[in-house]
C-alpha cells in the first residue's frame, strides 16, 4: 500500500476545521465547553479492545416482545410523513428525499425500504410498546431481517435471523442512552476533541493509491482509532461527524460521477470489485458487519440540492454492491453529506469532491459478540 498524498482532509471532525460542522453553534450562541482531551494511548488493537469501556449487557432477542400486527406500512416508512422531534423543520423535499434543519444542522433523510424490500417474499409490520415499530422482511432463502424503530424512524435494533433461528445483531442501542426528549442531539458532544495519533494513510485510504486489492480487506478489518464509549444507533452515527471519525475511512476516488449525476455505469461498477470482495470476506467471518456509505458532492449548486444528490450517490453505490457483488442490503447503510466535507477546497466543479466513502462501523453500532 503506497502512502497517500498529503494536503487533504484527515477526518470530518479531525485534522482541520470544516465550515458546517454538525451541532454548529450560531453567531449569538455560546458554545458549551468540550470535555478535555484524554490521553488514551495507542489505538485499540482489535474490536474487543475498542469496546472495552462498554459494560456488557444482555441483548433481548429482536422478536421477544409480542407485537400487534398492523395492516399498512407505518408513517415512518415515508420520510415525508415521518414524525419528528420538536424543532426539526422540513426545509425542502426532493422526490423521496427530505431536507431537515435541526439544532443548526441541515441534513437529508431517506428511506432504506426500497433496498431492504427488493426481492422479499413478504414484508409486514407490528406495533410495539413505547411508540416503536417492528418491521419483518422475509426472503425466499428463509432469512428474516427484523428491524425495530422508535417513534421517529431511528433504527434501535436490527438483526438478521438465519433459517436455523440463529440471530445476528447488526445494530443495537440501549434505549436508556436514547433520551426521547433530546434524542437527536449530537452524541459526539459527550466526547473529548479527537486526537489522531496514527499516520494519515492508516486512517484514510484513497482507492487511487491502492495497488493490491487485498489492501481493502487489510484496511477495513482494522479496529477504530479510539475506544468506543457506548454503542450508538446507526442514525446517531450518520448524524455525528465526531462519532463517525472514530472509524477509519476509504475514499473511493477512482469511482467517477458525472456532474449533477448519481448514475454509475457498468465500467464504474467494476471499480467497486476490490472493496466488495473485502466486504464479502469480512461478512464470511462475521455476518453482522455494518458498513456506512457516505455520499459527497462538489460545491456547485444549492446546499440542499447537493445533500439530496449526495444521498442518491451513496444509495447508488449500495445498490451496485448488492446487485453486482451480492453484499446483503442490511449490512449497508447510506447517508449523503452534500458539499459539507470538501476534499478539495474549491467552490467550482471538482471530480475529487464528487465521491463516496466507506467506513466499517460495526464496533460503533453492535457488540463484538453479536451472535445470539
Amino acid at each position: 500500500m503506497r502512502k497517500r498524498k498529503g494536503g487533504k482532509e484527515r477526518g470530518q471532525n479531525a485534522g482541520k476545521q470544516q465550515g458546517n460542522q454538525p451541532a454548529q453553534q450560531g453567531e449569538n450562541q455560546v458554545e458549551a465547553p468540550k470535555p478535555a482531551p484524554v490521553e488514551e494511548g495507542p489505538p485499540p488493537t482489535d474490536d474487543k479492545a475498542a469496546q472495552q469501556a462498554i459494560k456488557p449487557e444482555k441483548i433481548v432477542p429482536v422478536t421477544e416482545e409480542k407485537g400487534k400486527r398492523v395492516e399498512r406500512a407505518p408513517d415512518i416508512e415515508d420520510v415525508r410523513r415521518r414524525p419528528r422531534p420538536q424543532g426539526a423543520n422540513v426545509v425542502r423535499e426532493f422526490g423521496d428525499r427530505v431536507i431537515l434543519q435541526f439544532n443548526n444542522q441541515t441534513f437529508v433523510e431517506s428511506s432504506d425500504a426500497p433496498r431492504m424490500h427488493r426481492g422479499a417474499r413478504n414484508v409486514y409490520y407490528e406495533d410495539l410498546s413505547g411508540d416503536r415499530t417492528r418491521e419483518i422482511v422475509e426472503r425466499d432463502n428463509g432469512v428474516r431481517i427484523v428491524t425495530i424503530r422508535n417513534r421517529y424512524g431511528d433504527v434501535i435494533q436490527r438483526s438478521r435471523i438465519a433459517p436455523d433461528g440463529r440471530e445476528y445483531v447488526l445494530s443495537y442501542v440501549d434505549e436508556r442512552n436514547y433520551d426521547y426528549d433530546a434524542d437527536w442531539r449530537d452524541p459526539g458532544d459527550d466526547l473529548p476533541p479527537m486526537r489522531l495519533t496514527i499516520p494519515q494513510e492508516e486512517y484514510i485510504l484513497d482507492s487511487e493509491e491502492v495497488e493490491d486489492p487485498d489492501d481493502y480487506y487489510t484496511f477495513l478489518e482494522r479496529p477504530p482509532v479510539e475506544r468506543v464509549q457506548r454503542l450508538y444507533s446507526i442514525d446517531e452515527v450518520k448524524r455525528s461527524a465526531r462519532v463517525r471519525d472514530i472509524a477509519r475511512r476509504i475514499d473511493l476516488d477512482t469511482l467517477n460521477f458525472e456532474f449533477g449525476s448519481a448514475s454509475i455505469s457498468d465500467t464504474e461498477v467494476q471499480k467497486l470489485e476490490g472493496v466488495a470482495n473485502a466486504m464479502d470476506k469480512l461478512l464470511k467471518k462475521n455476518p453482522a458487519e455494518s458498513f456506512l456509505i457516505e455520499g459527497h458532492t462538489d460545491a456547485v449548486g444549492t446546499p440542499e440540492a447537493n445533500l439530496a444528490l449526495s444521498d442518491r450517490r451513496a444509495e447508488a453505490v449500495a445498490e451496485a454492491l448488492t446487485n453486482a457483488f451480492g453484499i446483503p442490503p442490511e449490512n449497508l447503510t447510506t447517508q449523503g453529506y452534500g458539499e459539507e466535507y470538501l476534499k478539495v477546497n474549491t467552490s467550482g466543479p471538482n471530480r475529487e469532491n464528487r465521491r463516496v466513502a466507506i467506513r466499517r462501523i460495526t464496533p460503533l453500532v453492535a457488540p463484538v459478540a453479536s451472535a445470539q
